[in-house]
């Protein structure tokens, strides 16, 4: 049976100091080499870097774009963080155009339609794919949204989850917190890590030095004995490694 192509995008590949990309084990681009790269993904975009700086090319090799930045990152819904050489963030379109005016101190990769950045204050906050701020607060962090949520962290020091217009999810404060994953987030209190609801309720009284996100089901924790073990949605001690 003849073998098919299983590789959606052109493979990236190193040789010394330099990358090239290829498929089927077919060097492409004529054997254009860049100093650096990142890996193909959709829309079918990759990051590169010559001597004149960080670019996006397209499937055939070819810029999409003249300009040249300090650093350029994948496209996500869209939009692709990029550093000018005034070492400023923002977010530009899959024809290289600036998709708003503001800069940044930094920007995250847009989820779910929606992005996390930082201003030069040090204050994060989430801004949509216009760039326009879906909220006013400003959070001494602020993560990606997944399954319709992000944490954040107020500048009191606590962690809490909001939804994408920004409201609280459930008015649960913790001391570190993690994204929903499949209905269930870890979170952190003055005992201990464990594993929360979607009501921001613990779903057992047991706490541990450090804990998985569930995966089908089942957990790995580690107790403040350095212990590993295997624990279900309820809590209850499945295996001890």
């Amino acid at each position: 049976m003849e073998k098919t192509n299983v590789n959606k995008y052109p493979v990236l590949k190193r040789s010394g100091k330099n990358v090239y990309f290829e498929i089927n084990g077919k060097i492409l681009f004529n054997g254009r080499k860049w100093s650096d790269a990142l890996k193909f993904h959709y829309p079918g975009i990759a990051s590169v870097r010559d001597n004149d700086g960080w670019y996006h090319i397209d499937l055939q090799g070819n810029p999409i774009y003249k300009e040249r930045y300090k650093r350029v990152f994948g496209y996500y819904y869209g939009r692709a963080a990029v550093i000018n050489w005034d070492r400023n963030w923002f977010h530009i379109d899959p024809k290289g155009q600036r998709v708003y005016q503001q800069n940044y101190a930094w920007t995250g990769n847009y989820q779910e339609n929606l992005c996390t950045v930082r201003d030069f204050d040090g204050n994060y906050f989430h801004i949509d794919l216009q760039g326009n701020r879906i909220y006013s607060e400003n959070y001494s962090y602020a993560g990606d949204y997944k399954d319709g949520y992000a944490t954040v962290r107020h500048k009191d020091g606590y962690f809490i989850h909001i939804d994408k217009k920004g409201k609280p999810l459930n008015g649960k404060k913790f001391l570190d917190l993690g994204v929903f994953h499949k209905n269930y987030a870890i979170a952190k209190d003055e005992r201990g890590w464990f594993h929360i609801d979607l009501d921001g309720n613990h779903l057992y009284s047991e706490r541990y030095l450090m804990i998985e996100p569930f995966y089908n089901g089942f957990a790995l924790v580690t107790t403040f004995e350095g212990k590993k073990r295997i624990i279900d949605e309820v809590g209850n001690l499945i295996w001890e490694l």
